[in-house]
């Protein structure tokens, strides 16, 4: 099996980790966090494929918050809202959802700050994410953002990993393939 994978984003090249994430299957690790050129590159692009009308940005803790973050900024959306991993001490009346994903072993929380949902409440919104893969994640930020009463118009992320490459619901980027991992059995 290779041992990186060279990924393109517009002019950009970066060379990924391949990790393996379970008996069968690795993946090209893909972090944006502090990578703030490719945010910035990958902001730009996503904005310009935004079609719809919308009122706010949302994103998953963490990875997707530099994405939101400049594209926030691009699109003169002044604030865009976290979808936290946890209840935190600040928030008031906390929505929350579990979410699994292809890259965690247990299923964890999705949760949106009450002060929040009442800002989203009526609200279009767009989701966004730095990988989108079995799409479990964004189908809990979906969930959660129902129960504030917002209406998702575009789901978008820099990488559509694996099957997500075939969605025709979601706004990516480039494709990022799975790699099988043969037993020396």
């Amino acid at each position: 099996m290779e041992q990186t994978y060279e990924l393109k984003v517009g002019q950009l090249k970066r060379t990924l980790p391949i990790i393996p994430i379970n008996d069968t299957t690795a993946i090209a690790s893909f972090v944006l966090l502090g990578d703030s050129e490719l945010a910035h590159e990958a902001a730009q692009q996503l904005s310009t494929k935004i079609t719809e009308n919308f009122d706010y940005i949302v994103t998953l803790e963490c990875k997707g918050i530099p994405l939101a973050e400049e594209m926030s900024r691009l699109t003169n959306h002044p604030k865009f809202v976290v979808l936290r991993k946890s209840v935190k001490a600040y928030m008031t009346d906390p929505l929350e959802v579990s979410v699994k994903s292809i890259t965690t072993t247990d299923e964890q929380k999705l949760v949106l700050d009450g002060h929040d949902a009442e800002q989203l409440a009526g609200k279009h919104v767009i989701l966004v994410d730095d990988v989108i893969s079995t799409g479990g994640s964004l189908e809990a930020a979906e969930q959660l953002l129902t129960k504030a009463h917002a209406k998702t118009v575009a789901k978008c992320a820099i990488l559509a990993e694996g099957d997500a490459a075939n969605r025709t619901d979601i706004i990516y980027l480039e494709k990022l393939p799975l790699f099988s991992i043969k037993s020396g059995k």
